[in-house]
């Protein structure tokens, strides 16, 4: 079982960067496939992006393809998700997953198994 923990959310404009953290406990995240989803008032929580266990190997949703890069520091137990060029349209609630199958592409929300209470992020224009 493992307990994670985002931060790093706030107001930002158009253009700006942002780095979401999700702080793991209990069982370390390079043995899970993590995950980074997002919901935005009035709409379904979307994948944005996801880091296999292991070697880590990443996906991204095209709607942050070439803007977003998910990370793993494995010393310090932590998952990042540094946002670039951010848009009005990525305002939502970011939230970290992880998925007890740690290899493949896995983009929808009901195969990962613990989740973050999640950090807001606002892009204002």
């Amino acid at each position: 079982q493992v307990q994670l923990v985002e931060s790093g959310g706030g107001l930002v404009q158009a253009g700006d960067s942002l780095r979401l953290s999700c702080a793991a406990s209990g069982r370390t995240v390079s043995s899970y496939a993590m995950g980074w989803f997002r919901q935005a008032p009035g709409k379904e929580r979307e994948f944005v992006a996801r880091i296999s266990g292991g070697v880590g190997i990443t996906y991204y949703a095209d709607s942050v393809k070439g803007r977003f890069t998910i990370s793993r520091d494995n010393a310090k137990n932590t998952v990042y998700l540094q946002m670039n060029s951010l848009k009005p349209e990525d305002t939502a609630v970011y939230y970290c997953a992880a998925d007890s199958r740690a290899y493949g592409s896995r983009f929808e929300a009901r195969w990962y198994d613990y989740w973050g209470q999640g950090t807001q992020v606002t892009v204002s224009s």
